[in-house]
């Protein structure tokens, strides 16, 4: 199995030998001598008590208690024994599906790496170390946009909002994605603060998207289209009431106010919702003359 190959949830990924510490291997031959030790006794005080049962030397509980302790060094031996091809092998009778010396795919999808090769060394995740990672799959179905916002912009955006990614390694393409996911809590990076965002990206048959490559999203806020819009140079705000306006060229270097209702804006050009038609003319302010530029 090598980075690329598909594989389903459950499919066996390799098989792992277990190499026995020679102390943990005799503490578990050691138990199974022990426990073969007090099966043999709690035997014979079994037939004893049988025997003095029938002879109504002894009562039925007398003779139960006997049975339950036999029982009881029966299984110890069992245990014992199934321990030892534990420490030994990994796995023992019964427990073939649990066994962790196969290892299968937890998810269907591609592999994207194997970082060991067959005879390396393996060592199981617990408190004091991660483990050998064997194989990382993905689904690569499900491509997620992962990136940064600083604390100035978060306030501003919100879940759901569409996203417009570019990825560094496809040149001229935009893929469309969805942001679903917004940090709760940001952390320190050079002196500012910044919010992990997510963004689920949508289906794509006909490119190929590889896992890790890098990427640049562009939030859209909102998005108007086909509306009447202007220079926001050339928007003008009454100095009392704060409203914008516009001058409108109503003859020969005469014009008159005219009120405007704005909407959205892209730092350059801002929608105009009401105020103005599309074929009037609106006073350019502070326009600056060809000789002016030669005098200057």
């Amino acid at each position: 199995m090598e980075g690329g190959d598909y594989v389903k949830s459950g499919d066996l990924i390799c098989k792992i030998k277990v190499v026995p510490n020679l102390n943990a291997l005799n503490d578990a031959r050691n138990s199974i001598d022990e426990a073969k030790i007090g099966l043999d006794d709690q035997m014979r005080n079994l037939q004893r008590q049988k025997s003095l049962f029938e002879r109504g030397v002894i009562s039925q509980v007398d003779l139960e208690r006997a049975q339950v302790s036999y029982d009881q060094a029966k299984q110890s031996y069992a245990a014992a024994n199934k321990r030892y091809d534990i420490v030994k092998t990994g796995t023992t009778k019964g427990y073939g599906n649990a066994a962790n010396t196969q290892i299968r795919a937890t998810v269907s999808g591609m592999v994207l790496e194997v970082p060991v090769e067959v005879g390396n060394q393996v060592i199981e995740s617990n408190n004091f170390n991660e483990g050998t990672t064997i194989a990382a799959i993905a689904d690569v179905e499900k491509m997620i946009f992962e990136g940064k916002v600083d604390e100035s912009e978060v306030g501003k955006i919100k879940e759901n909002l569409p996203l417009e990614i570019t990825v560094g390694a496809i040149e001229d393409q935009v893929f469309d994605a969805i942001l679903d996911y917004i940090a709760p809590k940001g952390k320190e990076e050079n002196g500012a603060i910044q919010f992990e965002i997510k963004g689920t990206l949508k289906r794509q048959d006909s490119v190929f998207i590889r896992a890790g490559l890098s990427a640049n999203a562009s939030i859209i806020l909102a998005r108007a289209d086909s509306v009447l819009a202007i220079k926001e140079a050339l928007v003008q705000f009454d100095d009392k009431t704060k409203q914008p306006f516009v001058e409108i060229a109503t003859g020969e270097q005469q014009f008159e106010r005219r009120d405007i209702e704005l909407g959205i804006s892209d730092g350059i050009h801002v929608e105009i919702k009401s105020g103005i038609a599309q074929d009037e003319s609106i006073k350019v302010r502070n326009e600056v003359k060809p000789d002016e530029l030669a005098q200057n």
